[in-house]
């Protein structure tokens, strides 16, 4: 409490008018064992002394000067325009406009963001955004359970944190989920039929997956919809600047993680979930939606529509509880979308292509083995000719963080900004090591 600008006496009035004896009882849901009791910085420091002491610690971390590790977070340029416009301090902030009608400007930003979604992923309808990726696919399977349809299938091939979060939604609704097991790296479509019956309300299904592959999904799509189930599809939107749309591969409803859409790697967080879905979704979707209409003098505007969704119009019926939206990431990622447009985006996507591709050959070349012959975009797991741990330690010293460590073999990445020569440089310390 040492930086609160509250004296001792005004803190005790204020815990007394909400009814607590103190601030640690105002985290009593908050397990002991995991609360913070005090900073390791001495006592009776300065705001100066603690800046300094603050910088000398964050000085012990360690600078990569190149990265080939994606698994959900990856590293793009950011154009410099960007930042200069969602740093503005009229759009600085991450919160919803709740007095929305005087909010034109912020409105028509997320309407805006809305467009370009439907446009990337190729689907009639986007939300506002949601928190995350892992958080929209969640969202998704609610989206799609009826009252006699309440099974839903996952592929085994999702990037995990996902799966972890769908696993804790679905258990608060007792919806039975099916994850598809096997040792591939791809969803086999016969393990799928298997298990698709009249209960199956949807599958979720990542492509590129967590493996970088890419899946059949127009084929996963034609299973699917002959149980009348909905496909869910989990996309990278820089991918969609090369591959084939959503709306292309007959998916109900896209999601996927916002973040490469102009946002940093920034520690894990804020991020941006994005959904869209076909026309005939659009009361299902969770949040908000902005519309487009006219004032009552004919002016173009914008208002938030179809609340009804919202948990505070529905209450106990509501299908979701997310009812707010990543407003200033939901700006970022428009913002990146309109400075690359459809050519520049697909020159990134293109970019991040051809050097995961000369990436693989080179490894290949020191006796690193893609273990899928399966068409992929820009990750790829290969074996390891040494111990993985020994080989990321080792990169690390050389400021190289390598793919991401899979039991005894890699997932690697990479994307515009590992050129030739970044890989080049990754290629002679392996040598070295190795």
């Amino acid at each position: 409490m040492g930086y609160v600008p509250d004296s001792a006496l005004k803190q005790k009035e204020m815990l007394k008018v909400i009814g607590v004896d103190s601030v640690d009882d105002l985290y009593h849901q908050v397990p002991e064992e995991v609360r913070l009791k005090d900073l390791n910085i001495p006592e009776g420091k300065s705001e100066l002394e603690v800046s300094r002491i603050m910088k000398g610690l964050a000085a012990k971390n360690v600078h990569y000067s190149s990265v080939f590790r994606g698994a959900g977070s990856y590293r793009h340029y950011i154009p410099a325009i960007v930042r200069g416009i969602t740093s503005k301090e009229e759009f600085l902030t991450a919160y919803t406009p709740y007095q929305a009608e005087i909010s034109q400007g912020v409105l028509q930003s997320i309407f805006e963001y809305q467009t370009q979604i439907c446009e990337l992923t190729g689907l009639d309808v986007s939300n506002a955004s949601v928190y995350d990726g892992a958080v929209a696919a969640a969202e998704a399977i609610f989206m799609s359970l009826e009252r006699n349809k309440n099974e839903a299938i996952i592929a085994g091939t999702i990037n995990p944190e996902t799966l972890e979060v769908i696993k804790t939604y679905c258990e608060s609704r007792s919806v039975k989920l099916i994850v598809l097991e096997g040792e591939g790296y791809k969803t086999d479509i016969g393990e799928l039929r298997k298990h698709l019956s009249e209960q199956t309300a949807c599958f979720y299904v990542q492509s590129p997956n967590y493996y970088g592959v890419i899946e059949d999904v127009e084929k996963l799509a034609e299973a699917v919809h002959e149980y009348k189930a909905r496909m869910i599809e989990g996309v990278n939107p820089i991918s969609l600047g090369l591959l084939k749309t959503p709306g292309e591969m007959n998916v109900d409803i896209a999601v996927g993680e916002g973040q490469p859409l102009g946002m940093s790697l920034g520690f894990g967080g804020p991020y941006l979930g994005f959904m869209a879905c076909t026309k005939e979704l659009t009361r299902r979707l969770p949040g908000r939606i902005v519309g487009q209409t006219t004032d009552s003098q004919g002016n173009r505007c914008f208002v938030l529509t179809l609340q009804a969704r919202e948990q505070h119009i529905r209450r106990e019926k509501a299908s979701s509880n997310i009812c707010s939206n990543e407003a200033l990431c939901a700006m970022t990622a428009s913002v990146y979308l309109a400075s690359m447009g459809p050519s520049g985006l697909e020159k990134v996507a293109r970019s991040c292509l051809n050097n995961a591709h000369y990436l693989e050959q080179e490894l290949a070349k020191l006796g690193f083995e893609r273990v899928s012959k399966d068409e992929y975009f820009n990750e790829f797991v290969t074996t390891c000719p040494m111990d993985p741990a020994v080989l990321e330690k080792k990169l690390s010293e050389k400021e190289i963080l390598m793919g991401l460590v899979l039991n005894d073999r890699i997932l690697w990445c990479a994307t515009e900004l590992n050129d030739r020569n970044d890989i080049d440089g990754l290629i002679e310390a392996i040598k070295e090591v190795i």
